[in-house]
């Protein structure tokens, strides 16, 4: 953790999202999304499922850091991408100035180092 995380997680106002359901948890987690049971046939496809389900909700508008200081992954997500960055990259720099040409949309000021 840098400094920057480290004073946002100990000053700033918000909450820690939970997206790490694991394998034993995640059937249900996509049921209650909408993805009827039985609509993947092995464990990497109920993952990308999984992954899909995150990606929409980290990419929403109002995921972002005037609402949420951090994100608990599961380690399958850490390891995968959204939108072409890595998801821990992701998260921590998706609404910085400069990245993209993205607008800075999540309260976390500066660029990238």
């Amino acid at each position: 953790m840098n400094a920057e995380q480290l004073k946002r997680m100990s000053a700033d106002k918000g909450f820690i999202a939970a997206l790490d359901q694991s394998g034993g948890s995640t059937p249900k987690a996509l049921e209650g999304y909408g993805v009827p049971k039985g609509s993947w046939k092995t464990e990497e496809k109920m993952y990308d499922l999984a992954h899909a389900m995150r990606t929409r909700v980290m990419t929403s508008p109002v995921f972002d850091g005037n609402r949420i200081l951090g994100v608990i992954l599961f380690e399958n997500t850490m390891l995968r991408k959204v939108e072409g960055d890595p998801t821990p990259d992701y998260l921590w720099w998706r609404c910085r100035a400069g990245m993209s040409g993205r607008t800075p949309a999540c309260g976390l000021r500066g660029t990238r180092e």
